[in-house]
């Protein structure tokens, strides 16, 4: 939100107070607290005006100091509130005296001058990071009275700012607007149905401001060489978190919000859905299944969309009898074909629905301020809003999934969940403002956590479009309605990649697009960006997605990605156990993995899977492509073919194809199977070296089982913590195999270059 008219005035009827000294300090144990009023105090006289600001500054972990700025304490405190975790035992240190004062967590400090105009800095290592300086902090008000607390932070020469959800522009957020709002706008405009209130830049440093409502972000727009966030309300907080690089600013940004739980292996598998307004009944289904067999593509997941419920009902959650009429039945041949099941949901309860008369009833649907109701007709005809507040409307809803589990069900979709209305009363007393984005933190949290208590830790997986700070720890989310072209294919990937920078660690799209069928040639363009992301999965609106639709290529071109990925499973869910257990992502903006780089900052058209594999997808039909790459020999993992950067690349690639680089230095473990994503990773594995220098040393987890590579001269030499598990080392085109009960192997090179 913008409050100013250029550098000098202010926008017509808004009003400005700034905090413009420091009046007194008062330190706690951990804390300090800071009043400072809005003018300057030349006599006793200026003490009996307002405002007079309180700015405390405390820390709940180590390199991560909070700052909350308030006007009226008086303000009743409504929730929800974000759930911020604070590390036990863990006491900041706090210092002051005439010139500053000064709170220190770890690394980082935040340090206020105690004489002379307003100024805070946060520091790293004596180094300055951030500063909030004159007429940053402010109280305003605007031309109707609304009142709003806002912060500026600089931006120093260079520094870019990545993240605040899955947005769809720019994967660079300097000099964008953007509204922290959720909303079902597809993929195409600034709308966007991840809002995560954080920032992290390639500066050492990110932001976290802990306002589950609307915050507005001016990314060096308002001001060119700030950031400025705002908030309607009468206090502020927000957290600055030091790396110093982005990875280690997402370690301890979700270390702070809450990891990604580990999805299960098969979910990495391929999901084929029914698309959206298809018609289709159990014969359809099963002509689709049959035809991946038939084909030798390798399906792990059939997902059933909206009208596997009847039309009006959403949600009953009751197969439609007319064309399903044995669902228990049927929902176990499929699983006898070695599939998992999806059903798709929403947190809406149509009027139809024999659930709206029993939550009515209940009190488990979100009311009015006047106790009715609260129903419209977009989407559903008189829908409703499961009150999620409740804790008696989430175990109610729970019940409901409970029953489906019970028939066969494994996993859900849990569409929806971002046009939550305001003009209501929730069952908690929760501020509709603040409950709007938040709503989807509880509808996922109930659907996950009926997932976990009855298939367990490790086999909980949603498949979720809505998200909010915090919503990463219930994976995996999908980037929404997309278009069916080239375009969309991008910005689906700028969306991606910006949430990767959010904290979330896992992320899937429509391969092909959503809305309209794709063309032959960019169906095949987007198989091989499907494949090589986090999850994939086939799925359309009004059009279906099986591969011979499309032509016999296209079959080809999806058993060849298929399997590729099925293989690389050891290396991918070794990357998705860092997701889990760091937060970084698996599917990485290049920033995320060469920060040094200034050729990487602004790159938005490939990425890296993990550590190892950059991935350029190809977003045209004749397959010229041009992308960068970062310094060192890299090897094309499906020609062998090796590029050195840094340094900008142009090839032609056809539809069985894509640049699919691995990263000098790296040993990929490949596995022995290639037609499902759940299996003994180490045994049978292959352990592929790419350019390890001399005296270099890897190790390489695969499963329960630890290799390690080592080059001495021209000799690679690797061993396994389990002899009895048989596996392989590759350079080049050159295989040395352990020998039965060896755990040891060695393997002379030819040139340096393997």
């Amino acid at each position: 939100m913008r409050f100013t008219d250029g550098y000098w005035l202010l926008r017509e009827g808004v009003t400005a107070a700034h905090p413009v000294e420091v009046l007194d300090v008062t330190a706690s144990p951990g804390a300090l607290e800071i009043h400072a009023p809005t003018q300057p105090i030349r006599h006793r006289g200026d003490l009996l005006k307002g405002p007079v600001v309180t700015i405390s500054a405390h820390a709940p972990t180590p390199d991560v100091i909070g700052v909350t700025f308030t006007h009226f304490e008086g303000e009743q405190p409504r929730g929800p509130r974000f759930e911020v975790r604070r590390e036990d035992d863990f006491t900041p240190q706090v210092e002051y005296d005439d010139e500053h004062a000064t709170v220190t967590a770890g690394a980082l400090s935040v340090r206020v001058a105690r004489s002379g105009p307003w100024h805070v800095d946060f520091l790293a290592h004596g180094r300055i990071l951030t500063t909030s300086g004159r007429k940053g902090m402010g109280i305003m008000r605007d031309a109707t009275g609304a009142h709003y607390l806002r912060e500026q932070l600089d931006l120093r020469v260079g520094t870019s700012v990545y993240g605040l959800g899955e947005r769809f522009g720019p994967l660079v957020k300097n000099g964008q607007v953007v509204d922290m709002w959720n909303a079902d706008g597809g993929t195409a405009t600034e709308q966007a149905y991840k809002n995560v209130p954080f920032f992290l830049t390639d500066a050492g440093y990110g932001v976290f401001v802990d306002h589950p409502g609307k915050v507005s972000f001016e990314v060096g727009s308002e001001a060119v060489s700030r950031v400025q966030f705002s908030v309607e309300s009468q206090q502020l907080t927000y957290y600055v978190i030091y790396g110093p690089t982005p990875k280690d600013i997402l370690r301890k940004y979700t270390a702070l919000t809450g990891r990604p739980a580990l999805p299960p292996a098969w979910s990495f598998g391929l999901w084929l859905s029914t698309s959206f307004t298809t018609s289709y009944d159990e014969a359809t289904v099963t002509s689709f299944i049959d035809g991946m067999k038939e084909r030798e593509l390798p399906l792990s997941v059939f997902h059933f969309d909206c009208f596997w419920m009847r039309e009006f009902n959403w949600c009953d959650f009751q197969w439609d009898p007319r064309v399903f009429p044995d669902p228990e039945g049927m929902l176990a041949r499929l699983k006898d074909k070695g599939l998992h099941i999806c059903v798709w949901i929403n947190p809406y309860i149509a009027q139809r629905s024999p659930l709206f008369a029993e939550g009515k009833a209940l009190g488990h649907l979100l009311k009015k301020p006047d106790g009715s109701v609260w129903q419209w007709d977009l989407w559903q005809p008189g829908m409703a809003l499961v009150d999620f507040t409740s804790p008696a409307a989430r175990d109610w809803y729970a019940s409901k999934l409970e029953a489906l589990l019970a028939q066969g069900v494994d996993c859900f979709k849990t569409d929806f969940g971002e046009r939550i209305p305001v003009d209501v009363a929730y069952a908690d007393g929760s501020d509709p403002e603040r409950m709007h984005n938040y709503y989807t933190y509880l509808y996922n949290r109930t659907v996950f956590e009926v997932l976990r208590k009855h298939r367990g830790e490790q086999e909980a997986v949603v498949f979720a479009r809505s998200a909010t700070a915090g919503s990463q720890g219930f994976p995996v989310h999908w980037g929404g309605d997309c278009e069916a072209t080239y375009e969309s294919m991008a910005e689906s990937l700028r969306g991606g990649l910006s949430l990767g920078m959010s904290g979330f660690g896992f992320w899937s799209h429509d391969i092909g697009g959503f809305e309209g069928t794709p063309s032959a040639a960019l169906f095949k363009r987007w198989l091989a960006f499907g494949l090589l992301s986090s999850h994939s999965r086939l799925h359309g609106s009004s059009s279906y997605r099986v591969p011979w639709l499309f032509d016999e290529e296209a079959v080809d071109v999806l058993r060849l990605f298929t399997r590729l990925k099925l293989r690389l499973m050891p290396y991918l869910y070794k990357v998705a156990r860092t997701a889990h257990a760091e937060g970084v992502p698996m599917m990485r903006a290049m920033v995320l993995e060469f920060p040094d780089d200034p050729g990487c900052a602004h790159l938005e058209r490939q990425y890296m899977l993990g550590p190892d594999l950059l991935v350029a997808p190809v977003f045209s039909d004749d397959g010229d492509i041009s992308y960068y790459v970062p310094e060192g020999t890299w090897t094309h993992y499906l020609s062998g073919q090796r590029v050195t950067g840094p340094r900008w690349v142009r090839e032609r690639h056809g539809f069985s194809s894509v640049p699919l680089l691995v990263r000098p230095g790296a040993v990929i473990p490949v596995g022995a199977v290639d037609d499902r994503p759940d299996y003994p990773y180490a045994d049978g594995v292959t352990l592929c070296s790419y350019g390890l220098e001399r005296g270099a040393r890897v190790t390489v987890p695969v499963g329960d089982v630890t290799f390690t590579v080592v080059r001495e001269g021209d000799t690679l030499r690797a061993s396994s913590s389990d002899p009895a598990t048989p596996w392989a080392l590759a350079a080049g085109e050159r295989i040395a195999r352990a020998a039965a009960g060896t755990g040891f192997v060695s393997l002379e090179l030819e040139s340096e270059s393997e």
